[in-house]
């Protein structure tokens, strides 16, 4: 690719587009490095499980308006995902000849995910050719497929891999609008498309997770329109029939559900969850800014040391049409991503296409090194902070199993120079100028350690999987088919999702007070701390103790002992 002249304020990069085969093999690749562990992983606590189980509860109620887990009500998102979960699990049912819901996977409710992270990949890709050029496009597909953050997305059945994919496809089309708004403009239907791709992708986005999309979108324009001091462009997109569209996608179901819960949705989604996170540190995650760029050297690894070195290339072309979008995209997000006290490792996701496509650009023209004297100090820290943190990542999947079961994984210890190898060959290939064998590498970096680490150390580690073992328990001395388990002292929802909806989760005297009432087939998981309190209530009866589990909560930082029982046959 030949780069338009730094200085020349009103220049572009040229355009392409990559072939149908990049596409094709950039969603081989995607699905190859998404696929491990997706069936073997346990349900993630707690987002993760939470809307499995409301999405499972769906299927069994039919009830496709209002969202529940177990008899709460689950208002802090809208309805998209839940559908999209509901539609993947009776496809891969209907698929396994089973009826719909008879055998309770988590997979099947990750499927959405797995399919959202692999369009915002290509999406990413077509954004960036669109961009850079059809080289920078397919590199930034790799970036994206193979760094961690979207990695963890696709394997979770949650909203946020989804969520990315909206947020592209609405980029992609502002972005096209923005690099021809000197073109013509284009008459009858042709005047339609973009406008189109990019309010049904909103309207999605916002029946996935509320405005999360217009607010990238939104403050991308926003910036554009300030910094050009020039917002005639975005006439093109036909705002008030888009609004319309976007109206038209969200309200029946925001209606329905306004009537159904007269009001209490937006009470909780916008007053509480949303307002919640702003305000302050919801659920205990309130970080200070500055955490995003701190954590930023595992959640873009490994190529996030790619992004260090291509600050001074972005700053040399920043006139540059292509690289003015992608600044827009990015530094408002971040900014109210850093300012928003409730802080967690994905909210920065929407913006990593727009990184993804800068580094691959700059990596394409070498970073500049033609044309200025090597920053030696740029790319020591770049190394530095980019071994660190694919490093740490690396040593944690070897000293995990280690902390939590007390055990040496030989798997997860034979990653470590593995990895490594592999990844300082990716540096040693990109700091030299071999393109093609660092990107190889990295990937093969990358594929290694999340093949390692999803498919057999993480589904291994027995300790962090308590409702896992308390299933497999319940499995083999449940004394009736029906049997209904009452958890005191550990209500994950994993343990819902995989025990059944009809689980308890309650106190000590609770459990005691649920075996009472059903002294034939009830069954009580307890944990040390409400142990006391179980056995007060029980009084002079002795429960059976069944089976003993134990393991380390990573909700909440602590270790946990529970005691499976039933009451003996009177």
């Amino acid at each position: 690719m030949t780069a338009a002249s730094p200085s020349s304020p009103q220049g572009s990069l040229p355009a392409s587009r990559l072939p149908i085969w990049a596409y094709a093999l950039l969603a081989l690749i995607a699905a190859a490095l998404f696929l491990p562990g997706f069936t073997a992983l346990p349900p993630f606590d707690r987002d993760e499980a939470r809307f499995a189980q409301a999405s499972s509860q769906m299927l069994d109620s039919g009830n496709f308006v209002d969202i529940r887990f177990q008899d709460e009500t689950r208002y802090k998102k809208p309805v998209g995902i839940y559908w999209l979960q509901t539609a993947a699990t009776a496809a891969a049912d209907a698929l396994r000849g089973i009826p719909v819901g008879a055998d309770k996977a988590i997979w099947t409710y990750r499927i959405p995910s797995f399919l959202g992270a692999i369009l915002a990949v290509l999406a990413s890709a077509w954004t960036a050719a669109r961009l850079f050029g059809g080289p920078a496009g397919f590199i930034a597909g790799l970036m994206m497929a193979s760094c961690v953050v979207l990695g963890v997305e696709a394997r979770m059945g949650k909203t946020d891999a989804v969520l990315l994919a909206t947020v592209v496809i609405g980029q992609a089309a502002l972005a096209n609008l923005y690099l021809g708004r000197r073109d013509p403009a284009p008459a009858g239907r042709a005047a339609w498309t973009i406008p189109l791709v990019f309010w049904i992708a909103a309207g999605i986005g916002v029946l996935v997770k509320g405005p999360m999309v217009l607010l990238v979108s939104g403050s991308t324009a926003l910036v554009l329109a300030l910094w050009d001091r020039e917002a005639g462009w975005l006439k093109r997109l036909r705002p008030l029939a888009g609004l319309g569209i976007v109206v038209a996608i969200a309200a029946p179901w925001l209606i329905a559900i306004a009537i159904k819960s007269k009001g209490a949705f937006f009470a909780e989604s916008v007053g509480h969850d949303m307002l919640g996170k702003v305000s302050g540190g919801q659920e205990g995650k309130g970080l200070p800014p500055g955490y995003y760029l701190g954590t930023f050297w595992v959640t873009f690894a490994p190529w996030s040391l790619l992004a260090l070195l291509a600050v001074p290339w972005v700053w040399a072309r920043r006139r540059l049409d292509a690289v003015r979008f992608c600044i827009a995209w990015i530094v408002p997000s971040w900014l109210v991503f850093e300012a928003v006290p409730t802080k967690l490792l994905h909210y920065t996701l929407p913006v990593f296409p727009a990184i993804a496509a800068i580094a691959a650009a700059a990596l394409i023209d070498n970073f500049d090194r033609s044309r200025e004297r090597p920053r030696r100090w740029l790319a020591a820290a770049a190394v530095a902070l980019g071994v660190i943190g694919f490093g740490a990542l690396t040593l944690a999947v070897a000293v995990i199993p280690w902390l939590v079961d007390g055990r040496i994984d030989p798997v997860g210890v034979a990653l470590v120079p593995a990895v490594g190898g592999l990844f300082a060959l990716s540096l040693r290939a990109l700091l030299r100028g071999g393109r093609r064998t660092g990107l190889a590498a990295g990937v093969g970096a990358a594929a290694l350690l999340y093949a390692g680490t999803y498919a057999v150390v993480l589904p291994n580690i027995d300790g962090v999987w308590i409702s896992r073992q308390a299933a497999r328990a319940v499995a083999q001395v449940r004394p009736c088919p029906d049997s209904v388990v009452a958890s005191a002292g550990y209500s994950e929802p994993s343990l819902v999702f995989l025990l059944g909806t009809p689980t308890r989760l309650v106190h000590g005297a609770g459990a005691a007070a649920h075996l009472t009432a059903d002294r034939a087939c009830g069954m009580a998981l307890v944990e040390d701390r409400e142990a006391p309190a179980f056995l007060d209530s029980l009084g002079t009866v002795t429960p059976l103790p069944l089976a003993e589990l134990s393991g380390f909560n990573y909700n909440t930082g602590k270790r946990l002992h529970l005691t499976l029982y039933r009451l003996p046959a009177s």
